[in-house]
């Protein structure tokens, strides 16, 4: 259905006021000129979408971003805007390398999995099982439990929120970062009680990763999912990536930007350090969306498809939050938890989510995953702290209004099938008896057959005939919803089998639509 559009900044003339000249370059960006047949309403979105970050980059002083829309396995579109630096006004592309920050912490938590795949380790083990410098620590309390493995994966370890310490700490070297865990560290909560967000517990699971592994944590993650997702630019040694490509971060202050220094890369890495393109971080996004839905068939790796699912598991502490963007403040608010390295969010109109921003000095990201839709939305920028929650989560509502989505169907099952054809010559007859043995136990208990009769002939008299032969809409294999167009309206309905081996119908609900 897609193609990949490829857009870059274009120099504009200079001015000499740098807010006004990052406006004067994202306006003078055009759309692509060739569009095959049918996409010219993805272009004029495409377009809309360009305006939301090119007004984001302007009022929050962003020398440069990129954001890239991912779809049905392809990267069908990805925006870069203003300057790599501004001193030699590098062009932002696609090919261009920012630091992403804590987006890395689903390359750490995705590889701790796939130990515990391999028989390395084990989640609710002792952490301090892996890393022996943790078995000397003073808990807060008596009855405190010791931190397992899960626990640091979905920051429920009682320490102490460390934004922006923890980022500071990226370039430690791992003999530093040894002597501070045998001399322990403070505890801000007890262990398992809540989530707390932590860099330390991410780089614990660096430590993890490298002692079971028996290699670097960051070798380990690289060879893992980086190589083999053919993510050849990504990497935790920023320095050593090719001058000309690298995004300079910078901080914006006093009506002015000052260049950041470089963090080379060291022991708290596995909580922040990656640094990748738009084109590489795709294959991460299109891999991870992959997993859904789960199906039979070929399971090619590099980690198992089930295992990537278990990133939205949490620890069953959730909060609620409004969703970031304009429309948050109009909208319902989101039960939100931290699975592993990616927060998740239920919404009233994206449905499930997944996501996680990124600040960093000099850089800011955010990525969001729509899972039952096969959509991911990201964006990097060069300028410390600027998360881009906001435009991302807006061209996500832009997408959904648009119609750009499309729902993943959920299969029929033969089961559900035959239930639903049952339902259909219920409806014709009148008479629920005609289904036989495919109605359950307690089907007739909880309403009997004179009683149904009277039902579907109230329904009936109101409707008349039916189209029963309409598809149904699978919530699995075992339950189904469908609507009917009739004579005199529409009837709406639900069907529901057991958990039993032959599945039987234990609840059937009909009823008019209202107009």
């Amino acid at each position: 259905m897609f193609r990949r559009i490829v857009q870059s900044h274009k120099s504009a003339k200079q001015s000499k006021q740098p807010g006004l000249r990052l406006l004067l370059a994202a306006a003078a960006i055009a759309l692509a000129p060739l569009v095959q047949a049918g996409e010219s309403d993805n272009r004029a979105l495409f377009g809309k979408i360009d305006q939301i970050f090119a007004d984001y980059a302007l009022d929050q002083h962003i020398p440069g971003l990129v954001y890239g829309i991912v779809a049905e396995g392809n990267l069908v579109y990805v925006r870069g805007m203003g300057v790599q630096d501004l001193e030699n006004k590098r062009p932002v592309t696609p090919d261009s390398l920012f630091r992403i920050a804590s987006m890395s912490k689903a390359f750490t938590a995705l590889t701790v999995l796939k130990l515990r795949d391999d028989g390395k380790l084990r989640l609710d083990a002792l952490a301090e099982d892996y890393v022996p410098e943790m078995k000397g620590w003073t808990y807060p309390t008596q009855d405190a439990p010791r931190i397992r493995v899960r626990d640091l994966l979905n920051h429920t370890a009682g320490f102490v929120t460390d934004d922006p310490w923890g980022d500071r700490q990226t370039a430690l070297p791992e003999t530093a970062f040894t002597q501070l865990l045998r001399a322990g560290v403070p505890f801000n909560k007890t262990p398992g009680i809540q989530m707390e967000y932590s860099n330390l517990g991410y780089a614990l699971l660096g430590r993890i990763i490298s002692n079971t592994s028996g290699q670097p944590f960051a070798q380990t993650i690289t060879t893992t999912l980086m190589q083999p997702l053919g993510m050849t630019s990504t990497g935790y040694d920023a320095d050593a990536a090719p001058r000309e490509r690298r995004a300079q971060g910078y901080h914006w202050a006093d009506h002015a930007w000052t260049q950041v220094s470089t963090m080379a890369h060291g022991a708290f890495g596995a909580m922040g350090g990656v640094q990748t393109s738009a084109v590489d971080y795709a294959q991460w996004v299109a891999y991870l969306l992959s997993a859904w839905p789960p199906r039979d068939g070929a399971d090619a790796g590099p980690v198992r498809r089930a295992t990537v699912r278990e990133l939205v598991q949490g620890s069953n502490y959730p909060d609620l939050r409004m969703r970031f963007g304009h429309t948050g403040k109009d909208n319902c608010r989101q039960a939100v938890t931290y699975g592993m390295g990616m927060i998740v969010a239920l919404d009233c109109e994206l449905g499930l989510t997944l996501s996680h921003g990124g600040g960093y000095p000099g850089y800011g990201s955010h990525v969001l995953l729509l899972p039952d839709q096969g959509v991911g939305i990201f964006a990097f920028t060069n300028r410390s702290y600027s998360g881009s929650s906001a435009p991302v989560w807006d061209t996500a509502i832009a997408l959904n209004k648009a119609g750009f989505f499309k729902s993943r169907v959920t299969p029929l099952s033969k089961d559900l099938a035959s239930a639903y054809v049952a339902v259909g010559k219920i409806y014709q007859q009148g008479d629920v008896s005609i289904a036989g043995d495919m109605l359950a136990m307690n089907f007739l208990l909880d309403r009997d057959v004179a009683g149904w009769r009277r039902d579907l002939a109230g329904i009936k008299n109101a409707l008349g005939d039916c189209d029963t032969a309409s598809p149904i809409n699978p919530n699995g294999a075992l339950r189904g919803e469908f609507t009917w167009r009739c004579a005199h309206g529409r009837l709406t309905g639900e069907v529901l089998l057991t958990p039993t081996k032959p599945p039987r119908i234990q609840a059937l609900q009909l009823k008019q639509k209202a107009p």
